[in-house]
């Protein structure tokens, strides 16, 4: 198998927090990665935009080291990073004043794709908004990428999606998720709509209950004064995992268009039932032989942030009424893991006498590590003495059934940048997607508070806390393993 590297349009990226973290971990990066895969035409150029006063060869400097430590072995192509390092410019700009405005307006076409990264603050999109516009630099057909946090609850989320429409139209803006960017995300919805295998069983007539599990190793030492004002509800469940739990749950959209797909994944979020109070668990870890608790790495010690968090939901439509859809995220836990998992109904009769044991189909899908997907079926086990079955994963991991295409899987961050080149926002959240998430979020979050819920304690190194097995126990099921 050859994977097929279709270039863009030549553009113009401007990246606003050009000397941010995560522009210098992910996006130039990847970017260069693009580069060098023959996707990014000649004549493109990336322009950093940023407080820090540097001029443009002190800004390919910082980025050469930064490729460096975060672009893997690619990075020791000497002669194809040269190239791409004189793909960049630098502007040194004051987001809140006039400053850089004009050398900046020098520097973008008009006659190429003009897209504006925001990796900023939220507080600062109306700043940069304004003034691409008050400085004649945005034109009716430039892109706009704003990162989350979008909004931290609906009154904020419809405030920023305010300000932003004020200068710029729906289909300019770039919501980015970059879990929707990953492979194995996007083969889902190959699987579910490209497979008659699976279409008509994806219903609450054969499936049982669905899992979504995003679990991390990693504490928020570091980041924990900001994550101690989101926790995990706001930080994961509101975007990354209402967007795994919408393209698993949605109607198949009449064609695969930015609209078309964005209008099922609405319907989803706004069939979602209120969460009642027992179905829902919040946890914080503890201190642990590797590390500090929650609390310390918060600098909090009164906090009543969660660090994990396991939710019972129910979409009310004819599809999934009566299927429980189990979400759980947290930090520091047993392993690095992402996976959906779907769990078939048992058979309604065996011809197999004595076979106590219950064997069901299972669907897998794991979004990192090791991306690939397994369905769990029922043989015979090998060997005389009568029928006994046993059950085995008919397992396609990228790495095994795509060879050395597999290293050529494209990051998130890639795939979705080279999405807002191509005008493409089938994998961009859009503005009323946004404020439904957060209108099914908020009375979660302000049921808790006002009930003065104080999260479980749990071992840091472990799967969350005791009352998360017991969400599933009660219903008679169990959580899949969590492992890497």
């Amino acid at each position: 198998m050859v994977s097929r590297v279709i270039p863009v349009e030549t553009f113009d990226l401007v990246i606003f927090g050009g000397t941010g973290d995560l522009a210098r971990r992910k996006i130039l990066p990847g970017l260069f990665r693009r580069f060098r895969s023959g996707q990014m035409p000649e004549g493109s150029r990336i322009i950093g935009a940023a407080r820090s006063e540097i001029d443009s060869d002190g800004y390919r400097a910082m980025i050469a080291e930064a490729i460096a430590e975060f672009g893997g072995d690619e990075a020791s192509d000497s002669d194809s990073l040269a190239a791409f390092l004189a793909t960049l410019d630098y502007v040194a700009i004051d987001a809140k004043g006039d400053g850089g405005w004009a050398d900046l307006a020098q520097k973008v076409r008009s006659d190429v794709v003009q897209a504006f990264y925001f990796s900023v603050a939220p507080s600062l999109f109306g700043d940069l908004a304004e003034r691409l516009h008050s400085h004649k630099i945005a034109t009716p057909d430039s892109r706009i990428v704003v990162e989350k946090p979008f909004g931290r609850d609906l009154d904020t989320a419809r405030a920023l999606n305010a300000v932003l429409s004020t200068h710029f139209n729906e289909d300019q803006i770039y919501r980015i998720d970059h879990y929707l960017g990953k492979e194995t995300v996007q083969n889902l919805m190959a699987v579910r709509f490209g497979n008659v295998l699976f279409e008509p069983l994806w219903n609450n007539h054969y499936v049982d209950h669905i899992q979504i599990t995003v679990a991390e190793t990693v504490s928020v030492a570091g980041r924990g004064s900001y994550y101690d004002k989101s926790g995990a509800m706001r930080d994961m469940v509101q975007n990354h995992l209402m967007q795994l739990l919408c393209l698993i749950a949605m109607e198949p959209p009449s064609r695969f268009g930015a609209d078309e797909v964005r209008d099922e994944k609405l319907k989803v979020i706004r069939a979602l039932q209120p969460v009642a109070p027992h179905h829902i668990v919040r946890g914080q870890y503890d201190a642990g032989p590797d590390g500090p608790s929650y609390r310390n790495d918060a600098e909090n010690p009164r906090s009543f942030t969660e660090s994990f968090v396991a939710l019972k939901c129910h979409i009310a439509n004819w599809r999934w009424a009566g299927v429980p859809f189990y979400l759980r995220t947290g930090k520091r836990m047993k392993a690095r893991s992402s996976e959906i998992t779907v769990v078939f109904k048992d058979l309604g009769h065996t011809i197999f006498e004595g076979d106590t044991a219950r064997h069901r189909n299972i669907l897998s899908i794991r979004l990192q590590p090791n991306e690939g997907m397994d369905l769990q079926v029922t043989i015979k086990e090998p060997g005389p003495g009568g029928m006994r079955l046993i059950d085995v994963p008919l397992d396609m991991t990228f790495a095994d059934a795509l060879g050395a295409d597999a290293e050529e899987v494209t990051d998130a961050y890639e795939r979705l940048i080279m999405d807002v080149i191509r005008g493409n926002q089938t994998l961009f959240m859009r503005g009323d997607e946004v404020e439904a998430a957060w209108r099914w979020t908020d009375p979660i979050i302000q049921g808790w508070e006002a009930r003065n819920d104080v999260p479980k304690l749990y071992d840091a190194g472990s799967t969350g806390p005791e009352d998360a097995m017991m969400l599933l126990h009660r219903d008679g099921r169990k959580w899949r393993e969590v492992k890497g």
